[in-house]
């Protein structure tokens, strides 16, 4: 404990719990005009129906024109307001009052959330005299004010959560997902319901930097019929949605894959159970019905074994398997082939989603090879080679795709590239990267199941930081053509990130440090939001990370002088072998 300094005031955070309802209170008579700021600040966390209490706050023309769900700009904490101007004429008919803050993100009309490194922010809020409704008195009144919303992160979180709205990858039969934020309780706008919410945000089409990699196959246009603000379930765990006119003529393939979208889209929301959709007409007919098997066959990751296991590189440059399963580890056993033999040594490793074939670079980081790990072979000639000079320029782990396809980067200075061999034994493509420039090196890459989008770790300067790039492919040439573009910060708040590993389809486990602080691993959106369940217990040295797609297994990570160690869901850390390094699941 400090004994000596000033007393300073110290901001409590609030946890945001979800359960903690804010309700809106009108202004008082002849109320003073900080208060009636103070009013309408608070006003504007609560689930008032239409934000009624809160244009209460502004004068006529303000409240006609304030538009709160175009967008939400979301601080660390709550606005603070600063005393107006001590300098004003008491007599004065207006009093400026300015807004402070650390600005983390904003969320646009399309629901999509967007964070930014920590910067200040500086608004203000007008406020005026103006004749009261009894025709004699004057009250104060807000004319001028931020666009939409403006919340702490604390209250953003208790009034909003994060769901997936999925779509198909451009010309493909594999879904991806597009996370958004809705209200957690019925919108104050809409008056809908979380569950109409989704659907309603699902059929406004992708998010804006999702949507030239991605198709949805509802009808340009179509929107739920008019009038609707709640959707539920019946007793056979299907839910009706009835559509507008502009889905009438949809034809039978078109209409599965719609429900499907929806189906997936639901699968995130744990108030309600979908087992099956039907579409309805704008009649009331119905179009089609699909169940959760039927829309299984579009899944991201449809190619992956049921259980995933986790594999690890040891102290041999041996790929060894781990069985992982309960309170029991099995000993790690070697894999079939060169890889597991130790005729083909290896640094870094990853298998693919099938979990019948490796990628692995050679103990020199110059070689990547790729051999079968379910059956013994000879081992075959390198796919792809650096020609950097030192071994630490040269290349980096490599990453599957749930196409089959397999990525890797080159980090030599003199020529830094990142490549997609296709199918793992195609001739390498050379992946345009209009962003990676001399100063710009990729350290580490991870993509997604659906092949749409990379987690990239790009080192500029001093700092390495977590960027997420949007794949985008074009097979019309006689070559194709893959390009990373729009590369997004993912977690802007962490000074360096060490390791990254995808934890489903729109979450990614991440080790790194925040400024001033110690290395932490937490979950994150791909969004750069924070997940629920955000922070994942304390551990040392961490050098490398490994996630599962579902929740069943443990995270799995390198720890240095730990070794390999595993998090199960509900414990702490536990040792799994002394010496190895690279855990990886498949992917």
């Amino acid at each position: 404990m400090p004994d000596s300094g000033d007393v300073q005031v110290v901001k409590g955070q609030n946890p945001g719990d979800s359960q903690v309802r804010v309700y809106a209170v009108a202004p008082r008579e002849n109320a003073a005009p900080g208060e009636i700021v103070d009013g309408f600040l608070e006003a504007m966390t609560s689930d008032d129906p239409g934000f009624a209490t809160a244009r209460k706050y502004l004068t006529e023309q303000a409240a006609e024109s304030w538009k709160p769900e175009q967008s939400i700009t979301v601080l660390t904490t709550a606005p603070d307001r600063e005393p107006s101007d001590r300098n004003s004429d008491p007599d004065d008919q207006d009093r400026i009052y300015p807004l402070s803050g650390r600005k983390i993100a904003t969320v646009d009309a399309r629901h999509a959330y967007q964070p930014v490194s920590p910067a200040a922010y500086v608004q203000s809020i007008r406020v005026v005299q103006q004749t009261a409704a009894d025709g004699k008195s004057k009250e104060w009144r807000i004319d001028s004010l931020p666009s939409g919303l403006v919340l702490g992160e604390a209250d953003f979180l208790r009034n909003y959560r994060s769901v997936n709205k999925y779509y198909f990858a451009s010309g493909e039969d594999r879904v991806v997902a597009d996370p958004v934020y809705i209200r957690q309780r019925q919108d104050p706008v809409t008056r809908m319901d979380p569950v109409t919410q989704t659907v309603k945000a699902l059929l406004e089409g992708p998010t804006n930097w999702l949507k030239s990699a991605v198709d949805s196959q509802f009808p340009s246009g179509t929107e739920l019929k008019a009038g609707v603000t709640s959707l539920t379930t019946d007793d056979q765990s299907t839910l009706k949605v009835p559509l507008n006119a502009k889905a009438n003529q949809a034809g039978g393939e078109a209409c599965r894959r719609m429900a499907a979208q929806l189906l997936f889209t639901l699968g995130d929301l744990t108030s309600v159970r979908v087992e099956q959709v039907e579409l309805l007409k704008s009649t009331g007919d119905p179009l089609c019905r699909l169940g959760k098997g039927q829309a299984a066959e579009f899944a991201a990751d449809h190619g992956t074994v049921p259980k995933e296991n986790p594999y690890f590189v040891d102290a041999h440059g041996k790929l060894m398997k781990l069985e992982v399963g309960g309170e029991e580890t099995d000993e790690p056993a070697e894999v079939p082939g060169p890889f597991g033999r130790g005729t083909t040594p290896l640094q870094s490793v990853a298998v693919d989603r099938g979990e019948t074939r490796a990628a692995g670079v050679g103990t020199n980081g110059r070689d990547l090879f790729v051999s079968s790990i379910t059956t013994e072979q000879d081992p075959l000639p390198a796919v792809l080679s650096s020609k950097a000079a030192r071994p630490a320029d040269r290349l980096s782990a490599p990453s599957w795709d749930g196409r089959g396809d397999l990525w890797v980067a080159d980090r030599n200075p003199a020529e830094p590239h990142l490549w997609m061999v296709p199918d793992g034994s195609g001739d390498p493509v050379e992946v345009r990267t209009p962003w990676l420039t001399d100063d710009t090196r990729v350290e580490a890459l991870r993509v997604s199941a659906d092949g749409v989008r990379i987690a990239l770790l790009v080192t500029q300067g001093e700092r390495t930081t977590l960027q997420i790039g949007r794949v985008e492919r074009q097979t019309t040439g006689a070559e194709p053509t893959v390009s990373v573009v729009d590369l997004q910060p993912a977690a802007p708040r962490m000074e360096s990130v060490t390791a990254v590993s995808w934890a489903g389809p729109s979450r990614l486990v991440v080790v790194g440090k925040e400024a001033g602080g110690v290395q932490q691993i937490r979950y994150l959106q791909t969004d750069g939001s924070t997940s629920a369940s955000a922070v994942l217990p304390g551990l040392n040295g961490v050098t490398s990370v490994a996630a599962p797609n579902g929740d069943g297994a443990p995270v799995v990570a390198d720890s240095g002088n730990d070794g390999i160690v595993r998090l199960a869901p509900g414990t702490n850390w536990q040792p799994v072998v002394k010496t190895g390094g690279s855990p990886v699941y498949p992917g």
